[in-house]
């Protein structure tokens, strides 16, 4: 079994897997489910100087084709629709009976946060995670709580901003950055109706789950290249696998909503699980040995060379190297029963590749 515990900021996380600020973070109850359901840490969801007032419908699914498969969901959803009074007399003492680390979302002015940082310090949680969402403003609200609380501060950013940037002006006054807020404004159509399928102004909501991942990926890669600081990654993780893969682009841990949304509250130790078996699979003693290994890459060109090669063993028949291939490079052998991929015909654009489940293919670079 490998080692997956990480340390942010002076918090011990007993796995790299912690929620995200959102509808599964909701309450108190909600947060001790999670940590039931094997998250690592936990983050509430936003608080702010009063109760938001959520437009009813706030999410929808977005499904890949007739396959139904979610790609993630749009949500027009705010910051927490609880009292704030409520959070400091009972939902935060709640999530803390977990014993897990727990992290409070605040925000959203430099006014406002001040205001209500320290009161939420006094509630007993370990650390502050602050969201602009878009709004801007993060150096002012990150030296506002830093001159307001002593416990570690988290930066959470947008993806439409210069997350390089924006991380080198707050990292004087943060304990480490938290990547990436949701996409958008996005929208979607109900088709038999011709309404959008949210409540909100115009319709309009914002994308999280897989879609976003390689664009989370990208922020997170960039922050962890530009500053000093932890970065706890969170746009898309669905499986151990995306974990790793951030993880790798330089994230310390890992935050989940949408999965959740989609799953269930084991979705956390599913993860978690996951990631533990690639990494005992792969020779890993600790998790924390793949950490930012994918960075020293990223300046490199890469030329692929030769064709690939298939792995017969590992290959099943699947037939979705063939479907992907646009240049009819790869057909069946009928005799033998196995694909063979013509030299002639092959442009080594490694589609082919990156489809494969099973990894029966490779090709060296």
């Amino acid at each position: 079994m490998t080692n997956l515990e990480v340390e942010i900021a002076g918090l011990r996380f007993r796995n790299p897997v912690l929620t995200a600020a959102g509808p599964t973070s909701r309450d108190g109850m909600t947060l001790l489910n999670a940590a039931a359901g094997g998250a690592g840490g936990l983050v509430a969801k936003t608080v702010s100087i009063r109760p938001a007032d959520v437009p009813k419908p706030n999410m929808a699914a977005i499904e890949e084709g007739r396959t139904g498969s979610r790609r993630g969901i749009l949500n027009a959803e705010l910051w927490s629709e609880i009292p704030l009074e409520q959070w400091l007399e009972r939902e935060y003492a709640i999530a803390l009976s977990s014993t897990l680390p727990l992290i409070a979302s605040l925000g959203y002015t430099p006014a406002e946060v001040s205001e209500i940082a320290p009161k939420i310090e006094a509630a007993g949680v370990h650390a502050l995670e602050f969201s602009t969402h878009y709004v801007g403003g993060h150096a002012e609200i990150a030296k506002a709580l830093r001159d307001a609380v002593d416990i570690p501060i988290f930066a959470k950013l947008s993806p439409k901003v210069d997350v390089a940037a924006v991380a080198k002006e707050v990292a004087p006054y943060v304990d480490g950055i938290v990547a990436i807020n949701s996409f958008g404004p996005c929208l979607r159509i109900d088709i038999e109706t011709g309404k959008p399928v949210l409540g909100s102004e115009e319709g309009l909501g914002w994308m999280s789950g897989a879609s976003i991942r390689p664009i989370a990926m990208k922020c997170v890669a960039d922050i962890a290249r530009a500053v000093n600081l932890p970065v706890i990654a969170v746009g898309g993780v669905t499986h151990g696998t995306d974990a790793i893969e951030f993880m790798m682009a330089g994230a310390s841990a890992v935050e989940v909503c949408t999965a959740s949304i989609l799953e269930g509250q084991t979705v956390y130790g599913r993860i978690a699980k996951e990631m533990d078996t690639w990494l005992d699979e792969h020779g890993y003693d600790s998790v924390l040995d793949i950490k930012g290994k994918a960075l020293k890459h990223l300046r490199e060109p890469v030329e692929l060379k030769g064709i690939p090669t298939v792995d017969h063993a590992k290959c099943t028949r699947c037939g979705l190297c063939p479907k992907s291939c646009v240049y009819d490079a790869i057909t069946v052998d009928k005799k033998e029963n196995l694909f063979v991929i013509n030299e002639e015909k092959c442009q080594r654009c490694g589609m082919c590749i990156s489809v494969c489940p099973y990894h029966a293919l490779s090709i060296d670079a």
